[in-house]
C-alpha cells in the first residue's frame, strides 16, 4: 500500500497544481471539466493497480464502475461550485450565505454517502464483498485526500 500511496500522492499534487492553474484562467464549467478529466483518468489507473481483479470479474466490475463515476462527477461538479461560490463570497460572508453553502456543503457530502452505499452493494454482487470493500476504501481514501488538501488551500471564514 505505500507504493499505491507515493502513486496517488503524485497524482493528487499534480491535480491539485492543475486545480489552482486553472482557477486563476479559465471559468468555471472549464475547471471543472478539467479536473474531472484529470481525476477521472488518474482515478481510473489508480483503482486498476489497487484492485487487481480477476479476469472473470473485471468486466462487471468496469461497467459498475462507469456508472458510478457518471454519478460521483456530478457530485464533484456541485461540490466544486460549491467551492468557488465559497471563494466569490468568503470576504464578505454573512448568516444566510455560511448557511447556504454549510447545506450545500451537508447536502453534498451525504449524496455522495448515499452513493458509495448503493454502488457498494451493486459491487458486492458483482465481484464479491472483499472487493466492493476494497473499492469502497479505495475510493474515500481519494476522495479524503483530494478534499483535505483542496481544504488546505481554502481561507477560513473571516479570515
Amino acid at each position: 500500500m505505500l507504493k499505491m500511496k507515493n502513486v496517488f500522492f503524485l497524482s493528487a499534487f499534480l491535480l491539485i497544481t492543475s486545480y489552482q492553474l486553472s482557477f486563476a484562467q479559465s471559468s468555471v464549467d472549464e475547471e471543472i471539466t478539467l479536473i474531472q478529466s484529470a481525476f477521472g483518468m488518474d482515478k481510473k489507473q489508480i483503482i486498476e493497480g489497487y484492485m487487481d481483479l480477476p479476469d472473470e470479474v473485471a468486466p462487471a466490475f468496469w461497467t459498475i464502475y462507469q456508472a458510478y463515476e457518471e454519478s460521483r462527477k456530478e457530485l464533484g461538479r456541485e461540490r466544486l461550485n460549491i467551492i468557488n461560490d465559497f471563494l466569490s463570497e468568503y470576504e464578505s460572508i454573512g448568516d444566510d450565505e455560511a448557511d447556504d453553502l454549510a447545506n450545500r456543503t451537508l447536502k453534498n457530502d451525504l449524496a455522495l454517502s448515499k452513493l458509495h452505499s448503493s454502488y457498494y452493494k451493486k459491487f458486492k454482487k458483482a465481484t464479491s464483498a472483499v472487493d466492493a470493500a476494497k473499492f469502497l476504501q479505495i475510493d474515500t481514501y481519494i476522495h479524503n485526500t483530494i478534499r483535505n488538501a483542496i481544504q488546505q488551500e481554502l481561507p477560513f471564514i473571516d479570515q
